[in-house]
């Protein structure tokens, strides 16, 4: 009797850990990988509006980053008024938006709260990723500077600045990472293993 429950044991021991083998590995198509791996940020948009669902989904994305102490020190602004947008983006296309993401402080020395900000940025930019929207960030001093100074008109209060300004926009049909996306650095001048 003991033999039988030794071979069955063994055998049952056997088929689980032969099992693990066929379990699929977490590989760059993984769903929750792929828009990290494949991400890209678009040069080229369409003109069909992003939908307010679309929009949603961006936004709850951005409040669930994680942050220092679980401060959350963002404030997102959507931006849908073409307008406004141009102020900002002057040649951002109808149907795009614009999600500004400011901070208290001055956007320079207030370092914790721009890496915050960044996460809740990067978190939006891989939801648009994974809802196949493109997307493009912007963070260069005259594009900031010239959204702190529409302060009023985005409702951002004085004491906040602009730290990120992303863009979002359906891509056009046929569009490719080639020929859409900004060329990445290569891997191995970006990263050191020791």
């Amino acid at each position: 009797m003991q033999k039988i429950l030794l071979k069955k044991t063994m055998l049952i021991s056997l088929l689980f850990f032969l099992s693990l083998s066929f379990l699929p590995a977490q590989t760059s198509n993984d769903p929750a990988l792929f828009p990290i791996i494949h991400n890209f940020s678009s040069r080229n948009f369409s003109n069909v509006p992003v939908s307010n669902a679309q929009i949603e989904m961006l936004v709850q994305a951005g409040l669930r980053a994680p942050s220092a102490g679980n401060r959350q020190p963002w404030l997102i602004t959507v931006v849908r008024d073409i307008n406004l947008a141009r102020q900002i983006l002057p040649n951002i296309v109808d149907g795009n938006i614009l999600v500004v993401i400011s901070g208290v402080g001055d956007g320079q020395t207030n370092g914790a709260v721009m890496l915050d900000c960044g996460l809740a940025a990067q978190n939006m930019f891989i939801a648009g990723q994974a809802m196949g929207l493109g997307a493009r960030q912007y963070t260069n001093p005259g594009l900031i500077r010239s959204t702190n100074n529409l302060k009023a008109e985005l409702g951002m209060p004085e004491n906040h600045n602009a730290i990120i300004v992303t863009q979002f926009g359906r891509l056009p049909p046929g569009v490719d990472v080639i020929g859409s996306a900004s060329p990445r650095a290569a891997p191995e001048t970006r990263v050191i293993y020791r």
